[in-house]
């Protein structure tokens, strides 16, 4: 089921101000993956943050990798420029609004590529893998973090009991992405799951922490009309039926992984920008 673009980055647009006060699983996930990268030995001069939102790894990355650039790429206007506005002093930064699928980055440019949450909102993931093994120098490092089949289950099955039109994402299996990755040329993929409940009293809480970090839905087949009290009210019944107190439980499959730079990309007739040419931010 493939997204409507221009809606994903409407979303995020508007979701970016608040951004910051519901983005708990990006932060679960950013913090797993700097667990990962804790005891690994890599020298940085270039970083790349791939869908760096407001900034919340940028900011972790520049204290790992101090004296490095880090390049801040995101489809979202809004969100590099909150980025940039909360960038710290002391960092060197760029900020880049750009297609995953088609990053304006030279090849072999950058020593480390983290993507914390940008894959479920992208169609063409070994694109997006073919692009971050053609910046990426021999040996680099691409951290990434995603969620798996398995995530928002209940709402999926939810929203089966109102009708039949596609509201919930599926997401890429753990496998598949490594797959991909070994596809695109990136070396020694490791994978791994992690899982995390989250819990609602209501689902007006639930609607308002997945609309402020823009995970509404984007599904380019979906249904044009409005969604109607009706099938809203039995979504919410179908979620948490009435007269019951349990609240609302979803169940998130984390999907973490790392691989390596192998040196070697595909040719591209595309335009691409060096480093020295990017505006820093004064």
């Amino acid at each position: 089921m493939p997204l409507r673009t221009s809606d994903v980055r409407r979303r995020f647009d508007h979701a970016a101000r608040n951004f910051d006060d519901f983005d708990f699983v990006h932060a679960v996930t950013r913090d797993g993956l700097f667990a990962r990268l804790e005891p690994m030995t890599v020298a940085a001069k270039v970083v790349v943050d791939l869908g760096c939102a407001t900034g919340g790894a940028s900011r972790m990355l520049a204290k790992r990798f101090r004296r490095s650039h880090i390049i801040n790429v995101d489809h979202s206007p809004a969100m590099l420029r909150l980025a940039a506005a909360k960038k710290p002093w002391f960092t060197k930064g760029s900020y880049v609004e750009a297609d995953a699928a088609a990053l304006p980055l030279d090849d072999q440019s950058a020593d480390v590529v983290f993507c914390n949450q940008l894959l479920p909102w992208i169609d063409d993931v070994p694109a997006v893998f073919a692009e971050v093994s053609r910046i990426l120098r021999k040996d680099g490092l691409f951290l990434f973090a995603s969620l798996g089949p398995d995530s928002f289950a209940e709402l999926r099955l939810a929203w089966q009991t109102v009708d039949d039109e596609p509201h919930v994402r599926h997401f890429a299996d753990m496998h598949n992405i490594g797959d991909a990755a070994v596809r695109a040329g990136l070396g020694d993929p490791v994978l791994d799951v992690d899982r995390l409940k989250v819990s609602y009293a209501d689902s007006a809480s639930l609607f308002r922490d997945l609309t402020g970090v823009a995970a509404r839905n984007c599904l380019d087949d979906r249904r044009r009309s409005l969604t109607g009290k009706a099938r809203i009210n039995a979504l919410r019944q179908a979620l948490q039926p009435a007269g019951s107190d349990a609240g609302i439980e979803l169940d998130l499959e984390l999907v973490y992984g790392h691989c390596w730079g192998s040196g070697k990309h595909r040719g591209t007739d595309g335009f691409r920008i060096g480093l020295n040419e990017i505006t820093h931010r004064k």
